[in-house]
């Protein structure tokens, strides 16, 4: 194993409570009628905690390399209107809460931009929410026991 010094978020600089990530709906995605398939917002939701993270200032892989795992142990999905082949998606995920070994995430998956449509005219009529997610993570270490998450990743106390 690693030693990663985590010496840079010590200091007090969290992964922000809110980040967003714009993603263009791949061909190999979709079903054959064009619509994302259920599964690639799993990917997409990972999408968006990775760059999340990637605001303190650290990688998921140098969490791993200092023998920090962090596992989905739930992930809950609402879907509500479908994504579509090249639709531009914005995934909006916030950090929601969490424990000394958990962490909560909230997912918003909106429509940024359709051939045809006008977002802005869907926003307005609120129908730009495609889907709704949850998950919570758990911190584990190289042999997957629990373990305390690093200080400055836990949530709550004024981060992000």
């Amino acid at each position: 194993m690693v030693a990663v010094s985590f010496a840079m978020n010590e200091a007090g600089q969290r992964p922000m409570a809110e980040g967003r990530i714009r993603v263009r709906v791949r061909y190999c995605e979709c079903d054959p009628m064009g619509v994302a398939h259920h599964g690639s917002y799993a990917a997409w939701l990972e999408l968006g905690r990775t760059e999340l993270l990637r605001t303190s200032g650290v990688s998921y892989r140098a969490l791993e390399e200092a023998g920090v795992f962090l596992v989905v142990t739930r992930m809950e999905i609402r879907y509500r209107r479908p994504v579509r082949y090249d639709d531009e998606v914005e995934i909006v995920t916030r950090v929601e809460g969490g424990s000394r070994v958990k962490i909560a995430h909230a997912y918003e998956v909106r429509l940024a931009l359709r051939e045809g449509a006008d977002p802005e005219a869907l926003r307005q009529r609120g129908e730009d929410l495609l889907a709704e997610a949850e998950t919570t993570l758990a911190c584990v270490d190289v042999s997957g026991k629990p373990r305390a998450l690093p200080a400055w990743l836990m949530a709550g106390d004024g981060g992000g």
